[in-house]
């Protein structure tokens, strides 16, 4: 048996959208270079390096109206975790369609309610942060590879 799947969503879970002030005013930002000059949220990188130790992982991430937010967002994945990363990437409306066995989101939309796995709400009381979602799937992983 292969690794799991485990998917990241891009915006508000590994790129940190919801700091820019014209977010704020429209969240649909249609600006040419804004998705590539986000900083990542803190321990996004990291956990995505760690997490690929042990489980298949991907970015999954809806496309928006910004015509430059899917070459943007490519553009981002190979800036923070190298040039062959962009490999990992998959973009797509219905997040329900999409195989595995976990999916990092900090929302319910986009077929993210009706995902066949767990899903990892990001940013909610149970998953705050990088670390709770590392201290629950690292410890996952490694029960589930005692049994």
């Amino acid at each position: 048996m292969g690794k799991k799947i485990i998917y990241f969503d891009l915006d508000g879970v590994m790129a940190d959208y919801y700091s820019k002030p014209n977010y704020k005013d429209n969240p649909e930002v249609s600006e040419k270079g804004f998705f590539e000059s986000l900083d990542p949220i803190d321990g996004a990188i990291d956990a995505f390096k760690e997490l690929s130790l042990y489980y298949d992982c991907f970015f999954l991430t809806a496309p928006w109206s910004n015509i430059h937010s899917l070459s943007e967002k490519r553009i981002w994945i190979e800036k923070y975790l190298g040039e062959h990363a962009f490999k990992k990437l998959i973009t797509s409306h219905r997040k329900d369609l999409l195989k595995g066995d976990y999916l990092i989101d900090d929302r319910t939309v986009n077929g993210v309610a009706e995902f066949e796995g767990e899903h990892i709400h990001f940013g909610s009381e149970k998953y705050p942060d990088w670390n709770s979602v590392l201290e629950y799937l690292i410890t996952f992983q490694h029960y589930v590879a005692k049994l």
